[in-house]
C-alpha cells in the first residue's frame, strides 16, 4: 500500500545479466521508489524446445540440456544479478520490494505480456556499432511497439 492507501503499482523490468539490463534495473528501482511501487524483475530465457525448433542440419542433433536444470540455472543467475545490483549501487532512496522471475519464451513477447496492467515497462538499450547505437535492440523495439503501458528504454552512458 502506498501512503494514500492505494495499492502499490508495478514496474516490470526485463533483465538478462547485461550491462544494459543492470542499468535498466537501477532505473526501475528508482522509479518504483519515487512512486511507492514494486519492481518485478523478469529474466526471459529460450527453453530447449525452442532451440531444437530453430535448428537444422547438424545443429539439430545437438543434445539440449535438461529443462528443469536450465530453469534453475536461469533463476539463480537472475537472482544473483538482482542481488548484485541492490548491493553494489549507492541508493539515495528507500528500496522498494523487488521480486525476481524467470519465464521461458521470446523476450519481447513475454515482457509485453507480463507488462499488461503494469504502470511501466523498463528495458535496457542495446546498440550495434556507431550507427546502431541510435537504434533500439530487437527486444526494446518490440516492447516499445507492443506494450500497453509506458516503456522506458535505458541507454548506456556515452563514452567520454
Amino acid at each position: 500500500m502506498t501512503e494514500n492507501g492505494n495499492q502499490a503499482g508495478v514496474i516490470v523490468c526485463g533483465i538478462d545479466g547485461s550491462t544494459g539490463s543492470r542499468l535498466a534495473l537501477q532505473e526501475a528501482i528508482r522509479i518504483a521508489a519515487r512512486r511507492g511501487d514494486r519492481v518485478r524483475a523478469v529474466a526471459v530465457y529460450e527453453p530447449p524446445e525452442m532451440w531444437s525448433a530453430w535448428s537444422y542440419g547438424a545443429a539439430a542433433a545437438t543434445p539440449v540440456p535438461d529443462p528443469d536444470a536450465l530453469r534453475e540455472d536461469e533463476a539463480k543467475a537472475a537472482r544473483t544479478m538482482v542481488d548484485e545490483v541492490l548491493q553494489q549501487t549507492s541508493w539515495d532512496v528507500a528500496l522498494p520490494e523487488v521480486t525476481v522471475e524467470t519465464v521461458p519464451g521470446r523476450p519481447a513477447e513475454v515482457l509485453v505480456d507480463l507488462a499488461r496492467g503494469a504502470d511501466e515497462l523498463v528495458v535496457g538499450h542495446r546498440g550495434r556499432g556507431a550507427f546502431g547505437s541510435m537504434m533500439l535492440g530487437s527486444v526494446g523495439l518490440g516492447c516499445v511497439l507492443h506494450a500497453g503501458c509506458p516503456v522506458t528504454v535505458v541507454p548506456e552512458p556515452a563514452a567520454a
